[in-house]
């Protein structure tokens, strides 16, 4: 118990240390990019007023380095996470100097997963209720290897608009920390924290209007780190719902990455190719600011981290798998607002408001105008009226 306790505590002043790390190097790393000329510039698709440097990842890798001196034991597996969590970081920002191309930064991405994989961060198993225990064999390392590739992936999609990539994280990271915890993976829990700090650091220069860009180098080196904390924390204990919590956290930016690359694929457009059919560009273009649209992401996933951490602590089974009656209805009745929200937010919000403001803007649209603009998201912002 004692022990417990002091972990927690560990994870408590990781994450304020990690946070302090990365508020404070921030400007240093907003400073070496100008220096280098690793700088985003205003473009056509972009929601960037002004020019931002970038290699905010710098900073948040320093903060993730600094909490994991100070509060975690430097094992084989945190070794390997954090070596492939430097070279993923170096990998970003050589793109977020010299735009690698896609190909390049692919490679090393899986360069990259590979190294926390052969250290022993690996799904080798799971259980599923009904079904029973599955055993990956050897696939269970390139499957892994594959996840954390896509993980980074997700993360890097989402990250276009102020804030939103560093606070999604955030919430993420300190899930994932109470998740693991409950599940006796304490080590986890530390790292997990000191992820969410770095990042919630990183996010006080970075919230809009931002004055740095965490660039591929922060996006991409989140993404790993998360998802090696989901590997070790919730993966590790052999349940398929535990797989289950660290995605629904991630919802938001799974739920971007996958309706933009399928849109992609359908127009036959490439897959890392630029484009505002990203959820904060639709928002955009119904006039909602950055500021107001994230803050909706912001609500969207902590919805989702909410159900997450239901789905560990409310005890809507017994020890034997069998359903209580009672709790299986709170934990139905927490789902539907989980799934409400987003059906408001994708729909509702986005698709119903923006097609009243369209009638509004051009009463002479033809109903196949309209629908095209939907499907493609190809559209001037409009202007509503704003609160904020």
């Amino acid at each position: 118990m004692l022990r417990a306790d002091m972990d927690a505590l560990d994870a408590v002043l990781g994450f304020v240390a990690a946070g302090a790390a990365a508020a404070a190097l921030t400007p240093l790393t907003a400073r070496f990019a100008r220096a280098v000329g690793a700088i985003d510039r205003p473009r056509e698709r972009g929601l960037s007023e002004r020019p931002t440097p970038l290699l905010g990842g710098l900073a948040i890798l320093a903060g993730v380095l600094f909490g994991c001196a100070l509060f975690l034991r430097w094992d084989a597996q945190l070794r390997g996470i954090l070596a492939g969590a430097a070279l993923i970081t170096l990998i970003g920002a050589l793109d977020d100097r010299f735009d690698l191309p896609p190909g390049v930064k692919l490679v090393g991405q899986i360069a990259a997963a590979i190294i926390p994989v052969a250290s022993g961060v690996t799904v080798e198993n799971v259980t599923i209720p009904f079904v029973g225990p599955i055993d990956f064999g050897d696939l269970g390392a390139p499957l892994t290897v594959l996840g954390l590739v896509a993980v980074m992936n997700v993360v890097n999609f989402s990250d276009g608009i102020d804030g939103l990539a560093a606070g999604v994280c955030a919430i993420a990271g300190v899930t994932f920390a109470i998740i693991a915890f409950d599940l006796g993976r304490d080590s986890a829990g530390v790292l997990a924290a000191i992820v969410g700090g770095a990042a919630l650091g990183f996010l006080f220069w970075n919230f809009h209007p931002a004055s740095v860009f965490m660039g591929d180098a922060g996006a991409l080196l989140l993404g790993l780190l998360l998802g090696c904390v989901a590997v070790q924390g919730s993966l590790k204990t052999n349940a398929i719902l535990a797989l289950i919590f660290p995605l629904l956290v991630l919802t938001v930016p799974f739920l971007d990455t996958t309706f933009v690359v399928l849109k992609r694929m359908k127009y036959r457009r490439p897959v890392y190719s630029a484009d505002r059919w990203h959820l904060h560009h639709r928002l955009a273009n119904i006039g909602f600011s950055q500021r107001r649209a994230v803050l909706y992401l912001y609500a969207w996933t902590l919805i989702q981290a909410g159900l997450a951490l239901a789905l560990r602590f409310v005890p809507y089974t017994d020890d034997r798998g069998n359903f209580r009656l009672g709790w299986s209805l709170v934990m139905i009745g927490l789902g539907l607002i989980a799934l409400a929200t987003s059906i408001y937010l994708v729909y509702v919000l986005e698709i119903l408001k923006f097609r009243r403001l369209l009638r509004r803007r051009r009463p002479d649209a033809t109903d196949e105008e309209v629908a095209e603009r939907l499907e493609t998201g190809e559209f001037d912002a409009l202007e509503i009226p704003r609160s904020d």
